[in-house]
């Protein structure tokens, strides 16, 4: 009984520290390119309060545009989008401090890799204009192995401005169950469903099925509700939203929902997607002319009922991250060199600018721990 009462102020208090817990890390990882940032940025971010300050710089790493942090937290990997010279880097990450010390590189076999996912055994990366993904293994010491795997799609599509005149894979992420892989093809209007055996020794990745999207919209990125029931996929080059009931490998369109005016003659440019912590509102941002976000309510069928877009406050709004209080959105801008925090309204959805901004050159990828 003593045992039992001992554990049971154990977990009481455990779970009183995580609910108090007020400041968490905020990664970003930028472009290098044309010179206004340094590296991959640590910033110490106050939940209650979004006051951020800087806790380190991980320099000499070139255009570390996206990254993930390891399941345990103890390691990072970076994609460095440098054309046909592009690796994939590992870090040793220590979240107390924010440093990260380099391990080591490898070719990510494809050129300007766009998107990077990581579990306990692999790392896949997603090349964008190699129109291919790669799969790498994790060491003991998480370092990277060479190239395990290596899938290059050929298809093509219809857009007339040249962005669909060969493949373009542009995201990789585990599906909720951790037994398949979504693999957005920008340039082939396609999201590949892929079988993962992380273990395995030949084909880690199979093809389960493919999913033709509407021509010429350009599949970019994918989120899943966290109740693993729905996922909400974004269209680059019409910011149109498919909405999908999810189980065990399949996607089942229950709805399409655009998030520009039906007037807008601008460019569009879909960016980025999220679901909120709590599951009840979905965002999706828009660069190009629009450099705008939406905000979807989130129902019970898992389709999305529109609520309102407004201005991100910049120019080349490409990533963005929900804090995990849910208290604040956080939008990166690739052009204006700054991060701008949104209060969000955990009720309505609806978002107000909180006047903070965090200064940081070609922020592209947003990541808190």
């Amino acid at each position: 009984m003593k045992k039992f009462s001992s554990l049971f102020i154990l977990t009481i208090l455990s779970t009183l520290t995580f609910a108090q817990k007020s400041s968490y890390n905020l990664l970003v990882g930028t472009y290098t390119a044309p010179g206004k940032s340094e590296g991959i940025y640590t910033y110490d971010f106050n939940t209650l309060t979004a006051v951020t300050k800087i806790k380190s710089i991980t320099k000499n790493t070139a255009n570390p545009s996206y990254l993930a942090i390891s399941p345990d937290q103890k390691f990072i990997y970076v994609v460095n989008e440098t054309g046909t010279t592009s690796t994939v880097s590992a870090f040793k990450y220590n979240a107390k401090t924010g440093d990260l010390t380099f391990l080591n590189k490898v070719d990510s076999h494809g050129a300007d890799p766009c998107f990077i996912t990581v579990d306990t055994k692999n790392v896949i990366v997603a090349n964008y204009s190699g129109g291919s993904l790669a799969v790498f293994a994790r060491k003991a010491n998480g370092a990277l192995t060479e190239a395990l795997q290596i899938i290059k799609h050929t298809g093509k599509s219809i857009d007339p401005k040249g962005r669909q005149e060969s493949a373009h894979v542009h995201m990789t992420v585990f599906t909720p169950d951790h037994k398949y892989l979504i693999v957005n093809d920008l340039g082939e209007d396609q999201t590949y469903i892929y079988t993962y055996k992380p273990t395995a020794k030949e084909s880690i990745l199979t093809v389960k099925s493919v999913i033709k999207t509407n021509a010429g919209t350009g599949p970019r990125h994918i989120t899943f509700s966290p109740n693993g029931k729905f996922a909400y996929l974004a269209h680059e080059f019409n910011g149109t939203i498919t909405a999908f009931a999810y189980s065990d490998g399949r996607l089942t369109k229950i709805q399409e929902i655009g998030t520009a005016p039906k007037d807008f003659a601008g460019k569009i440019d879909g960016a980025d997607i999220h679901v909120s912590p709590d599951g009840k509102f979905l965002y999706e941002t828009n660069r190009g002319d629009a450099n705008s976000i939406s905000t979807f309510s989130i129902l019970s069928t898992g389709k999305l009922k529109f609520i309102e877009t407004v201005s991100t406050l910049g120019k080349g709004p490409r990533n963005f991250a929900i804090n995990p209080t849910g208290k604040f959105l956080l939008v990166g801008h690739q052009y204006t060199n700054n991060i701008v925090i949104f209060n969000r309204n955990k009720t309505t959805g609806k978002l107000t600018d909180s006047g903070k901004r965090i200064d940081v050159g070609a922020p592209v990828c947003l990541v808190f721990n």
